[in-house]
């Protein structure tokens, strides 16, 4: 029996050898629509920008009503009247005619968006920063971590061109930062300063490369790399939230003894460890089933009206993690569970021991009673240590850093912006790129880590922004500027109130990032196609590639992506490889456009590999060149 893969070339063959005469002409009308089809894969990307193909392009620019698809393809065809024009195309299409509209769009769903994305947003932010200050001796630390992540958000916020994106801390760029210490331990020069002249070569680089319109490479980025690192974003999260096995973060390791959130109470005589663990389990998948019971609220017959059913559904995170803070602190007061480990005061974590400000207070100076007080926000840039050949040097890790964060800012504005989301804003890619390098500027020059966009958090942000029907797809987003800025609002009030911000149990926060990390799976085909390995074939789910390419080729092209994603995140995770994680994403690009043709048929790789459009197209052919699936008769039962 014949496999599900649609037989184009049989087809095009029986067009080319049917009868001539009265029907030439209706044969060749098919066998154009078959060639159509046919496309080669290098016409298809090129003539695909940010992952989408349109062959209709208009020169004339886009109007407010245009989805985000024609005006991504407007801005692609039109000429550049400056080496600028692709800036000020963005700023006009998205700023220049959105701002007002995104400012004052106030809603229900602003506040309870808002509410959610702070507790996104300040744990990690406390979390990142205990990480960076132990890789990088207290330079940078939780402090610095708040502060970046409220004056980005904030500014982003309200200069942006996508505001649907979440700035933050990420893996990659925090085990860069470890490098960048390392290095400058290496070389005998002050931490700080060898930081900041890389981030200045960062922000020059990003400048360029929004100039010359290098966002342009991003085209190449179908779905097939998206996936992949989406997987990965949302792996992270979920794997942290229940027990990582390279650190000692999540839910499993509360059950182990010697678990350093045990220490503090160690010595107390009624303290249990189990009860602790217990507990923490309790709380942590309680925040996730909670938060996905409410959210299902909006499409149930409960309630006394859908306006009720829909409010439950936007607060549902935010009323999970009440429900269970309360759980913890009033229920079950006597059980002591971990909370965050937030700094005393707002000031810089650097505590000198003298006025050279070389040496940590009190590690590195036991002899010294008192510290001489803390390091200046501003960093010296010419402390040099007598090496001035530094800031030059400076340039060749700052292109392996810019590679990171153009790839992880690039990749993250691909998967917000894509079609299926019903953006319509428009996108500003080489605009916000500029923006992105500004705030790394910033933040080398104050000794501040640097921000990207952070996936998970983008993607629950658009996803909690959405209208959606029953079965998860997107009917429309609120794109509104309020959420960003004010969850970066409250961060930025939160370093003021750091005590009231301990009141939240970790195990809490980890039911959150459990949340995320789900939710932004489920939208993830890659997943869905993984997830099929266990599944009857007959009762797979109703796709264009479950009904059009084997299952043989499709379990084959998700096995090459899952590779791909466990060798991204063997890299991400072993810290003495971990600053080539750029490279192997850089690499998944030429892999999908001179490995997988080779091993896929065009056909094939169109109904794995395209956007929802350029499918919808191929099947509207294929069926008008009277082409019907074979059935394979080894699915049904």
């Amino acid at each position: 029996m014949g496999n599900t893969t649609v037989k184009l070339n049989q087809h095009e063959d029986q067009v080319r050898n049917s009868a001539p005469s009265s029907h030439s002409t209706k044969s060749e009308t098919e066998k154009k629509k078959v060639r159509g089809l046919k496309h080669q894969q290098t016409a298809e990307t090129t003539n695909t920008f940010f992952g989408r193909g349109d062959d209709n392009v208009s020169d004339n620019p886009p109007s407010d009503h245009d989805n985000v698809t024609e005006v991504v393809d407007a801005d692609v065809s039109s000429p550049r009247k400056s080496l600028c024009g692709n800036i000020i195309n963005d700023i006009k299409q998205t700023i220049g005619t959105h701002w007002v509209k995104e400012m004052t769009n106030f809603n229900q769903k602003t506040i309870a968006v808002s509410f959610f994305l702070f507790f996104a947003a300040v744990a990690p932010a406390i979390t990142f920063g205990a990480i960076y200050a132990k890789v990088t001796h207290n330079y940078i630390g939780a402090i610095e971590m708040l502060a970046a992540t409220a004056w980005c958000g904030i500014f982003y916020a309200l200069v942006g061109g996508m505001p649907i994106m979440i700035n933050g801390g990420t893996g990659p760029v925090l085990a860069f930062s470890g490098v960048l210490y390392k290095l400058s331990q290496s070389m005998d020069v002050p931490f700080l300063t060898f930081n900041a002249w890389v981030g200045l070569w960062v922000c020059a680089y990003m400048l360029i490369g929004a100039v010359t319109d290098l966002n342009r490479i991003i085209q190449y980025a179908t779905r097939f790399t998206d996936e992949i690192f989406a997987l990965l974003i949302s792996a992270i999260f979920i794997i942290d939230a229940l027990g990582s096995p390279f650190q000692p973060v999540g839910l499993y390791y509360y059950f182990q003894e010697d678990h350093k959130s045990h220490d503090e109470n160690e010595n107390e005589q009624d303290y249990s460890y189990i009860a602790t663990a217990l507990l923490s389990l309790v709380l942590g998948l309680g925040t996730t089933m909670v938060a996905f019971m409410l959210r299902k609220v909006k499409f149930s017959p409960f309630c006394c009206s859908a306006s009720v059913r829909s409010s439950v559904t936007d607060f549902s995170v935010t009323a999970a993690i009440l429900f269970f803070t309360v759980l913890d602190k009033v229920i079950f007061k006597n059980v002591d569970t971990e909370t965050l480990n937030v700094p005393d005061k707002f000031a810089p974590s650097f505590n000198c021991c003298t006025s050279a400000c070389d040496a940590f207070f009190p590690d590195d100076c036991p002899n010294v009673e008192v510290a001489w007080g803390r390091r200046p926000w501003i960093v010296d840039l010419f402390d040099l240590n007598g090496k001035t050949w530094v800031p030059f040097m400076a340039a060749l890790p700052a292109l392996l850093a810019f590679v990171l964060v153009f790839l992880d800012d690039g990749i993250t504005w691909h998967l917000i912006n894509h079609p299926s989301h019903k953006l319509k804003h428009g996108v500003s890619y080489n605009y916000d790129t500029i923006i992105v390098g500004f705030m790394i500027g910033v933040n080398s020059v104050l000794g501040l880590p640097w921000l990207v966009a952070a996936t998970v958090r983008s993607l629950n942000h658009l996803h909690a922004l959405g209208n959606k029907t029953s079965d998860n797809k997107f009917i429309d987003v609120q794109e509104t500027r309020l959420s960003n800025l004010f969850v970066h609002v409250m961060v930025l009030a939160s370093i003021f109130a750091l005590n009231v911000i301990k009141l939240i149990p970790v195990p809490v926060l980890y039911g959150v990032f459990l949340f995320m990390g789900l939710v932004s799976l489920s939208t993830n085909q890659m997943w869905g196609r993984f997830m099929m390995y266990f599944m009857q074939p007959s009762k797979y789910p109703d796709h264009p590639y479950t009904k059009h390419v084997s299952p043989r080729k499709m379990h084959c092209y998700t096995l090459i992506q899952m590779g791909l994603f466990g060798l991204l995140y063997a890299v991400k995770s072993y810290k003495t490889i971990s600053i080539a994680f750029p490279l192997v994403i850089a690499a998944c690009i030429p892999i999908r456009l001179y490995v997988l043709p080779r091993i896929f048929s065009q056909d094939e790789l169109i109904l794995l590999d395209a956007e929802d459009k350029e499918i919808d197209a191929w099947m509207r052919d294929a069926a008008d060149a009277g082409i019907e699936a074979q059935v394979d008769t080894s699915r049904s039962e």
